[in-house]
């Protein structure tokens, strides 16, 4: 498949869901509980970070159990992660950062790509690679609402999925933006209600969440 038609599947896969949880696992039985709160809550897309030891078996796991689920893998941050992600079920790949040795191997993957960038020259430089769906990051503290609308103007052609600094409270600000296809957070997975294993919590904010990206998307 080319990097033009896995751009239309990452496209496609984050217009339909509006907002990835961003997660990142201490077990497989965690990524377990986690996956299904927000599932329940009817997030069924996440990025799965692989910054734990876990994080793959954990990736393979859900991919196994959970039908319907759609994982992202995250923190990708060499060429050896594309084929682990792969063999451990991804369905895209997502990047903090995209050094150029890394962009090539991204533009050659077997899976959509989502990569990472943080200024309009990085993403100049991803656009000639093929790309024309982005993470920004980190989107609040690289200037957030106003980078965005800064992008939109000589990139045109750019979509982004802005993550870092995003909340329940800018969501809907974020997503309303005409070059954003989808947001990252996490504030559905906080950490203290990981830790306390506040599963139905979590829920509950994954569907207030799910509730705030239908009204933001409504047309």
């Amino acid at each position: 498949m080319s990097i033009v038609q896995h751009q239309d599947t990452a496209e496609r896969l984050l217009r339909e869901a509006g907002l990835l949880p961003v997660i990142t696992v201490d077990s497989v039985e965690q990524a377990r509980r986690i996956a299904g709160a927000l599932l329940e809550g009817g997030l069924r897309t996440l990025e799965l970070t692989l910054r734990t030891p876990c994080a793959l078996d954990a990736l393979a796991a859900l991919k196994r159990e959970l039908p319907g689920i759609v994982i992202g893998a995250g923190t990708i941050t060499t060429p050896a992660h594309i084929g682990q992600a792969r063999d451990a079920g991804a369905d895209f790949l997502v990047t903090p950062g995209t050094p150029p040795a890394l962009a090539e191997a991204l533009a050659a993957a077997p899976l959509p790509v989502v990569p990472g960038g943080a200024t309009p020259t990085e993403f100049m430089a991803l656009m000639a690679h093929g790309f024309r769906v982005c993470k920004l990051f980190p989107a609040s503290a690289v200037g957030g609402l106003a980078m965005l609308k800064g992008l939109a103007g000589p990139l045109a052609d750019l979509l982004v999925c802005p993550t870092g600094g995003i909340t329940e409270a800018n969501a809907a600000e974020f997503l309303a933006q005409p070059n954003v296809v989808c947001i990252g957070g996490s504030w559905m997975v906080a950490r203290p209600w990981i830790d306390a294993g506040d599963w139905r919590r979590v829920r509950d904010t994954a569907a207030q969440a799910a509730t705030l990206v239908r009204r933001a998307r409504a047309p």
